[in-house]
């Protein structure tokens, strides 16, 4: 599902996500029909569905460029859509539409990304801007910001939080990219999260239930790129918050794609791994081991070998890094947590979370603890920003509007690289 909302049928058709998650197309049609009542082209067109509508509803662009846009192949095919979807026209649902148009420039679309309550949005836009890589990220007028790879080019998205959904500002190249963007954005922060079910199984540890009992409804920041979160997670091994955005910052200005932004301070995309891969080793300013293990990890994105994708297999996954140079359990259980979304990554050898440890009186040793937390289970990556949010730290406050981040826990050091 997770490959779906992020295009791949779309893209790549059927086929195209089968071979993606290692299975025959009758599997994947077998195993869709079997769960969720539907195969996987009528999902991807119901998400068309879905897309037209938004542009619909919150732009004024014409109806040929919303069908184009949405992915369909022809207006016929997008009116039967929305009419089969939601029992409307396309044009009856304009008129309905509660609010007002947005706009009519192409490629800028506002939308409301809805959430279950409740959220704290402390730690989730606080870890965010605390992070920020120069150039890539950036907190402006009460928003987090940040600049996005797309499949058909790129983008910009503010994100600002209101009392029941997040408000979503998406500056977009091309618009047949709104499904992805919305998808990262709602991966990015977590928003699919059923918090309750989350807060009430943790509730039941005595230690856990005073942290849940004061701040209810804390997310996994995560990302919108695994292949992106993977590199920085490197760089921030055994180093400050600020060192590791300083390092990511140089790689961003000597590496990224240059990007325009008319309303704020963005100025580059991500490299892309092949871009770290091929790099001159001296343009990497930073000590040798970690230079080996970044071009290592970005060579294995590269050329396939670590896959990180949508699709991605958490136990692959984990055993690829792990074979990687330099890089240790931290490392790996960051990635899984952040960038993969595994909802019980645990960061057992985090030195913040060792510091939680002793100040709750839970065990401080790696193994000890990880025996431990066994009953947090399936939800440790959420009981680790309950544990974090015990120290005195830049990530786990909301931001300000200058952030000076010190260092930060999941930030200061990979104990065990």
């Amino acid at each position: 599902m997770r490959s779906i909302a992020d295009g791949v049928v779309d893209r790549d058709g059927v086929s195209g996500l089968a071979a993606s998650l290692g299975c025959s197309v009758r599997q994947v049609e077998r195993h869709l029909l079997a769960e969720l009542g539907a195969g996987p082209l009528a999902l991807a067109r119901a998400q068309r569905a879905q897309t037209a509508r938004l542009l619909i509803e919150t732009t004024a662009l014409p109806m040929s460029d919303v069908a184009f846009a949405a992915g369909f192949a022809s207006l016929r095919s997008f009116n039967d859509a929305v009419r089969d979807v939601f029992a409307r026209s396309p044009t009856d649902l304009r008129r309905r539409a509660s609010n007002s148009i947005a706009g009519t420039r192409t490629g800028a679309v506002t939308v409301r990304l809805p959430f279950r309550t409740p959220l704290s949005p402390d730690n989730l836009f606080g870890h965010l801007v605390a992070t920020a890589v120069p150039g890539v990220e950036e907190w402006r007028d009460g928003a987090y910001r940040r600049t996005l790879r797309l499949p058909h080019g790129h983008g910009i998205v503010t994100l600002a939080p209101r009392a029941d959904h997040i408000r979503c500002q998406l500056a977009l190249t091309d618009l047949r990219d709104l499904t992805v963007a919305i998808t990262r954005c709602r991966r990015l922060l977590d928003l699919d999260a059923d918090p309750v079910a989350v807060d009430a199984h943790l509730r039941e540890d005595p230690v856990l239930a005073p942290l849940i009992a004061t701040t209810p409804g804390r997310r996994v920041p995560r990302t919108v790129d695994a292949e992106e979160l993977a590199v920085r997670a490197v760089l921030g091994q055994q180093v400050s918050t600020v060192s590791a955005r300083t390092h990511a910052g140089r790689l961003v200005a000597a590496h990224g794609v240059p990007i325009e932004d008319p309303v704020g301070g963005l100025t580059h995309l991500f490299p892309a791994p092949a871009a770290v891969a091929s790099a001159d080793p001296d343009s990497l300013a930073m000590p040798a081991g970690r230079r080996r293990a970044v071009r290592a990890l970005a060579g294995a994105l590269a050329n396939g070998s670590l896959d990180l994708g949508t699709g991605a297999d958490l136990g692959r996954a984990r055993a690829a890094l792990l074979e990687l140079p330099g890089l240790g359990p931290w490392t790996v259980e960051a990635v899984a947590m952040r960038g993969l979304g595994d909802p019980d990554a645990f960061l057992a050898t985090d030195l913040g979370i060792r510091a939680a440890a002793r100040t709750l009186g839970l065990p401080e040793t790696p193994a000890a603890l990880i025996r431990r937390a066994g009953a947090w289970r399936p939800w440790r990556a959420y009981a680790v920003q309950h544990l974090w949010a015990t120290g005195d730290h830049a990530v786990n406050r909301y931001p300000s509007e200058t952030p000076a981040p010190g260092p930060a826990s999941g930030d200061v050091a990979n104990a065990v690289a």
